[in-house]
């Protein structure tokens, strides 16, 4: 079991799967993800007990990398429901709207929300989620 993997959690699997993914990418490929983003997020992830998951994905310094909890000094905090999240991240949902109807709520640099988009993206397209 991943050390990222959070009980109770369907994003937990997403989790693992973006560091999978990050872990895949060869040391240039990192740098680059890093030099496009420029950016450290922390997702707050509720599920449907009302529990709360924290993890940091780091894409800001280094080669990138993902922590559970709070790592650092996040950029943009994004508070997102459990099944929300796994949504945007097949593609089944679109941010702008879940953010538009209160779904997402980011506080920080909101703008970088819209590359996390091309990370999600990149990962679920080779993880088939």
């Amino acid at each position: 079991m991943s050390a990222l993997a959070i009980e109770g959690f369907q994003s937990s699997d997403l989790i693992i799967k973006i560091d999978e993914q990050l872990n895949t990418l060869s040391d240039a490929e990192r740098a680059d993800q890093v030099k496009k983003v420029k950016g450290i997020f922390v997702f707050n992830v509720k599920n449907k007990e009302g529990k709360v998951a924290t993890w940091t994905l780091d894409l800001k310094t280094g080669k990138g990398a993902l922590h559970k909890g709070v790592v650092g000094k996040p950029d943009i905090t994004i508070d997102i429901a459990d099944s929300d999240f796994i949504a945007l991240a097949e593609g089944k949902a679109n941010g702008q709207k879940l953010f538009m109807s209160g779904k997402i709520k980011a506080k920080g640099a909101v703008m970088l929300a819209t590359k996390l988009d091309s990370v999600l993206k990149s990962t679920t397209v080779k993880a088939k989620l």
